[in-house]
C-alpha cells in the first residue's frame, strides 16, 4: 500500500510541474511589457521598435558577386586576374583567368580540362611548347628530336629562400612537371584541347658549312684570303 501511495504522489508532482513552467513566462512576459514599451511593440530590450524601413537590405551571394563582375579593360584574355573574387577551391598562386569567370571562353568546344577534373586554377596558367637542344658534349641527339611541354613560372608568391641554407624552394606543383610529343602539331593539339594558353619557341638550327683546303686557292674579287693557323 505504502509503494502505491508513493508512486501516486510522484505522478501528480509530474503533472503539476508543466502548469508551473507554463505560467513563468507569462509573468516574465508581463513584467518585461511593463517595464520596457518599446519591446513589446516589436523592438529590442531597451531600443524602440523599428519599422521595415530602417531593416538592412540582404547580402548578395558570392555566385552574384562574380557574375556582376565584369573585365578588366586593357589587359590580356590569358592574364590571371588576381582581383577575383575566388572560392575556397581556388589556389592562392594562380587565381581563375577572367574568361573562365564571366563565361568568355574563345571558341564553341568546351575545353577538356573543364570535365577532366583537373585543378581549375591550371586554366590560367601558360605552357611553352619547344624542342630541346642539343648538350655541348659528344652524346647523342636523341633527346632533341621529341618536342616538349613545359609550364611556365609563376609571376609572383610561389618561392621563398630558406634561410638556413639560402635554398630556394617552391611551392608551385607544376614546375617540375613536362610532357612529350613527337611533333609540334601533337603538342598544339594537346594544349588547344586542354584550353591552355601556349606560345611556341622555334629551335635553333644549326648550320654547318663545309670546308675545304682548294677554297683558299679559289677567286675572289675582294682582297686575297689569308688563313692563319698560328
Amino acid at each position: 500500500m505504502t509503494t502505491l501511495q508513493r508512486f501516486a504522489a510522484s505522478t501528480l508532482r509530474a503533472s503539476a510541474r508543466p502548469a508551473l513552467s507554463q505560467r513563468a513566462p507569462a509573468l516574465v512576459r508581463r513584467e518585461t511589457a511593463a517595464h520596457n514599451p518599446g519591446m513589446a511593440a516589436g523592438g529590442q530590450k531597451g531600443r524602440p521598435a523599428s519599422s521595415s524601413e530602417d531593416a538592412p537590405t540582404a547580402r548578395h551571394g558570392d555566385a552574384e558577386m562574380i557574375r556582376q563582375q565584369g573585365p578588366v579593360e586593357g589587359q590580356p584574355d590569358h592574364n590571371p586576374d588576381y582581383n577575383v573574387a575566388a572560392d575556397y577551391r581556388t589556389s592562392a598562386f594562380s587565381p581563375l583567368p577572367k574568361r573562365v569567370m564571366d563565361g568568355s571562353e574563345p571558341g564553341l568546344d568546351t575545353p577538356a580540362a573543364v570535365l577532366s577534373g583537373a585543378p581549375t586554377d591550371l586554366q590560367a596558367r601558360t605552357v611553352r611548347i619547344y624542342r630541346p637542344t642539343k648538350t655541348a658534349t659528344q652524346s647523342g641527339d636523341w633527346h632533341g628530336h621529341q618536342w616538349r611541354m613545359d609550364w611556365d613560372v609563376l609571376s609572383k608568391g610561389h618561392r621563398w629562400e630558406n634561410p638556413l641554407m639560402g635554398w630556394q624552394s617552391s611551392a608551385d606543383y607544376m614546375q617540375g612537371t613536362r610532357l612529350n610529343f613527337k611533333t609540334k602539331e601533337d603538342a598544339i593539339d594537346f594544349a588547344n584541347k586542354q584550353g591552355y594558353e601556349y606560345f611556341v619557341q622555334e629551335p635553333n638550327e644549326r648550320k654547318i658549312v663545309p670546308k675545304a683546303y682548294a677554297t683558299q686557292f679559289v677567286y675572289s674579287p675582294g682582297k686575297l684570303k689569308q688563313v692563319r693557323t698560328k
